[in-house]
């Protein structure tokens, strides 16, 4: 049988504490960071803490009404969410991974909430990628300034606050993409461990992830070099104030002696 996963990256965060008091649905697994539902035979939804929410074998009407219903758990809600879409097709004679499918044998439920896993992972790097562009397109104008006019038009508050947002998403990034960590349940079983490796070369998670750090880096390093050259410029126009407040000390002690 073919049926389909939709990933959706709905929000910053979602409050899955919260959540998983209020939504009554049966719950096959859950822990900090993710509830994973069975809703009707066949029918499942994986809710993640870093903002994505995963179906599988639902149509779009009964997505759009959850997701109206998960909304008051959201923070900072996307006006337009970022989607992701792969096929299973279910009960097939062998295990075979394609570009945007995958045949299985049976309908396991843990081999299904594995594929899900791989694409939520999938759609929330697409976000973080996303987000990083934004941040090295910013340092890349404040850099052609710089190479331009030989100065910098940004002040210390707003390159404090780029600074804070570059940490802020690599710390997010670190808390909820556990890319390199093989789960749990793969550890003693060698079907799963095989889809898992196979699902993470498929949608080049590895690379992606490697990719969005190494981007983050470099913001990271240029907003430094800026920190580090408005301080020399704060710095050097200290020293001229104290300057010229020792000129205006000396020319006042100069009148006061010539009239005296």
């Amino acid at each position: 049988m073919l049926v389909q996963v939709l990933s959706y990256q709905i929000a910053d965060s979602i409050d899955i504490k919260a959540f998983k008091a209020a939504f009554k649905a049966e719950l096959y697994f859950s822990d900090t960071d993710e509830l994973f539902y069975i809703t009707d035979e066949e029918q499942y939804i994986y809710v993640f803490k870093y903002g994505v929410v995963c179906f599988l074998s639902y149509d779009h009407i009964r997505i759009s009404e959850f997701l109206r219903l998960i909304s008051p758990y959201c923070k900072n809600k996307f006006d337009q969410s970022l989607e992701e879409e792969f096929k299973i097709q279910t009960n097939s004679a062998k295990n075979k991974i394609g570009f945007n499918s995958i045949e299985i044998i049976g309908s396991d439920i843990e081999v299904l909430r594995l594929i899900m896993l791989n694409v939520s992972q999938s759609v929330a790097l697409d976000y973080y990628h996303e987000q990083t562009t934004k941040l090295m397109e910013e340092t890349n104008y404040h850099t052609q300034i710089l190479e331009a006019k030989g100065s910098l038009n940004i002040s210390g508050k707003k390159l404090k606050k780029y600074i804070g947002k570059t940490l802020l998403l690599k710390n997010r990034i670190a808390e909820n993409m556990y890319i390199f960590d093989s789960p749990p349940e793969t550890w003693e079983d060698e079907n799963l461990n095989k889809i898992h490796t196979d699902l993470k070369r498929t949608f080049d998670l590895n690379e992606r992830f490697r990719n969005i750090q190494e981007g983050l880096n470099i913001v990271k390093d240029n907003y430094e070099l800026f920190r580090d050259l408005l301080q020399y410029r704060t710095s050097y126009r200290l020293e001229w104030v104290i300057i010229i407040l020792i000129l205006v000390e000396v020319l006042n002690i100069f009148v006061q002696k010539i009239f005296s």
